[in-house]
């Protein structure tokens, strides 16, 4: 049951769930088990995710194996791959938007318990921003949100808010240096001179 009444953090009494909220668990607990157990690129394997994550956007990916409580409070947005091993505790609510990457074995963590009653859950939103790429074996702690474009280094323990455009790293992560601007392509050559075919455009695409 949840008590809502401070804004800014909801906390959960675990031992006072409803029948519904037990029922919801064990469903959404043998969806995921039997999604980690599917073969990939198969139709039951794309029908699977999409019901675990119902609001999973257009041509998004999600590798197993993975690991979710509450993925109901998990929103994905459009393009993102998400590879294997995330780990989501989405009591306080994970968003993340189009275009983002989380690489293996990041852990996305939105509660924590209660210090003193530890069969109460504390729960604050996690966000990560478009184009966002959190690097292998990343942990994001509740309440944190990582800005549009921004990198978080591989191993990083993330405790506070992230800028747009940054790269952070560390235990606790701290700013590394923050992104240049994307240079412009580069102008095409004179067409009378030679030039090696690399079957790219000036942009590497």
């Amino acid at each position: 049951m949840e008590n809502k009444s401070n804004t800014s953090e909801i906390r959960i009494d675990v031992t006072r769930q409803t029948p519904e909220e037990l029922a919801l668990a064990t469903r959404q607990s043998q969806l995921i088990f039997k999604f980690n157990h599917t073969m990939p690129g198969t139709e039951e394997y794309d029908r699977l995710m999409h019901e675990i994550f119902p609001t999973l956007g257009q041509s998004s990916h999600i590798n197993t194996p993975v690991t979710a409580v509450r993925p109901h409070m998990v929103s994905i947005g459009k393009n993102v791959v998400i590879m294997p091993g995330c780990l989501m505790m989405a009591a306080g609510g994970i968003s993340i938007d189009d275009g983002a990457m989380i690489a293996a074995n990041v852990q996305l963590i939105s509660n924590n318990h209660d210090l003193y009653e530890r069969h109460i859950i504390t729960c604050k939103p996690v966000r990560i921003g478009k184009n966002a790429w959190i690097g292998a074996g990343a942990t994001i702690l509740p309440g944190v949100t990582i800005g549009e474009n921004a990198v978080v280094g591989a191993g990083s323990i993330v405790t506070r808010d992230v800028e747009a455009d940054t790269i952070v790293a560390g235990n606790p992560a701290r700013f590394i240096k923050r992104i240049p601007q994307h240079p412009e392509c580069a102008a095409m050559p004179d067409p009378d001179e030679e030039l090696q075919q690399l079957g790219l455009d000036s942009c590497g695409d």
